[in-house]
């Protein structure tokens, strides 16, 4: 039997796989930051709070795109459980893309460290200086890095699940212009 699963407009799946690649840079970054003590640091830093910046802007773009053009549905025959499982990893992504860059921002601002975007574009503080806040947001952000990488894992998991054991359809309406042709098995 054949079914054919709708796809994703195409302003969603641009956005969706622009972030999906800004995203694991950043983290990986992040990651490369953490664990370096070594020249490269400056150059990891200088890559890091654009690309967090601007994974904070595309998230509200991308945010306000979802509410004007909702994703497909899911198909009918998904269990409850995976059904909740993927709106509830959904919201926890879209948490996490606005939360993490407000976190780091808001944690370099209580450095005292600026937020350079490129040259001399800064972004002005948006929290006290305070000891005490910066030592909060600091594990705050890093805690929070492993929940993304996590989360992003699942995401991963799931998308590869519907494209390879399913075949219902879900992964290739983020990854095709149109909707395909999917076999239930028979």
């Amino acid at each position: 039997m054949n079914a054919s699963h709708p796809a994703f407009t195409a302003g969603s799946r641009v956005l969706h796989w622009t972030m999906a690649a800004m995203v694991f840079a950043v983290l990986f970054i992040g990651a490369g930051m953490a664990a370096t003590v070594s020249p490269r640091y400056p150059v990891l830093v200088s890559l890091h709070k654009p690309l967090g910046i601007a994974i904070l802007v595309l998230v509200v773009i991308r945010f306000l795109n979802r509410l004007m053009h909702p994703p497909p549905p899911l198909p009918r025959d998904l269990p409850a459980w995976q059904q909740l499982a993927a709106k509830g990893s959904h919201y926890v992504l879209y948490a996490l893309m606005f939360l993490m860059p407000l976190i780091g921002w808001a944690m370099l601002s209580a450095a005292p460290y600026p937020v350079v975007l490129f040259g001399s574009l800064r972004l002005p503080p948006i929290m006290p200086h305070s000891a005490p806040l910066y030592a909060l947001l600091r594990p705050a952000h890093a805690y929070l890095a492993y929940l993304f990488f996590a989360t992003l894992l699942a995401h991963l998991g799931a998308a590869l699940f519907h494209g390879l054991i399913r075949r219902d359809g879900v992964l290739q309406s983020m990854v095709s212009p149109r909707s395909e042709e999917v076999r239930d098995g028979t």
